[in-house]
Parts: structure tokens; C-alpha cells; sequence
């Protein structure tokens, strides 16, 4: 079956630095677009960064300049490099996968992000 596994949140200082990962099973990864979405306590899920198949990148302008999205086609993995964080970047982390053509879409489970001094 699809599975979405994200892993690398935690707790940390503003000013810090986390790398999420979210390991791809059950679909032809090659064949999806890649995003990070995230939720804070009280709002509405939001695009963070999304990769295509031939490495073109989009971010929201809140994290534009400090996370850099990126695929591993090896190991049908996609990460999310995060620096500088401020404490608004506190959220719950969700990795999605798009088909590109046909639209369908799958969740991982979500993993917490704490910007806290």
C-alpha cells in the first residue's frame, strides 16, 4: 500500500535548523510532485514548498530564503531543509505526493515542529 512516512521534527531554538525527511513507498515516486504542507493550532493547512520531476521548486513567501526542498530519486525520499526558524514556523509537518497527471494525492502522517525558546 502508499505509505508517506515523515520523520526530523522536534524542538528547537529560534535561529535553529531541522531537516525533515518523508520516505515514499507503494507509488512510482518518479511520477508525483512533492510538497510539505504545514498546520498550526487553529489554522487551516498551508503549501510550505512543493518540487516537481525535473527539480523546479515553489515556497511560500513566509519561508522563502530559509527552507530548500529536495528529492532523492535513489531512495524515493524527499526532504525539507529548514534554518533560521522563528517561532511561527511552529506547525505540524505533512509531506503529500500528486500524481502529476491524473491529480491523485496521499497524506503522510504528519510530524511536530517546535520553535521555542
Amino acid at each position: 500500500q502508499v505509505q508517506l512516512v515523515e520523520s526530523g521534527g522536534g524542538m528547537v531554538q529560534p535561529g535553529g535548523s531541522l531537516r525533515l525527511s518523508c520516505a515514499v513507498s507503494g507509488i512510482t515516486f518518479s511520477f508525483y510532485d512533492m510538497g510539505w504542507y504545514r498546520q498550526a493550532p487553529g489554522n487551516q493547512r498551508e503549501l510550505a514548498a512543493v518540487i516537481g520531476g525535473f527539480g523546479t521548486t515553489n515556497y511560500a513567501g513566509s519561508v522563502k530564503g530559509r527552507f530548500t526542498i529536495s528529492r532523492d530519486y535513489a531512495k524515493n525520499t524527499v526532504y525539507l531543509q529548514m534554518n533560521s526558524l522563528k517561532p511561527e514556523d511552529t506547525a505540524v509537518y505533512y509531506c503529500k505526493a500528486e500524481h502529476r497527471t491524473s491529480g491523485a494525492f496521499y497524506w503522510g502522517q504528519g510530524t511536530q515542529v517546535t520553535v521555542s525558546s
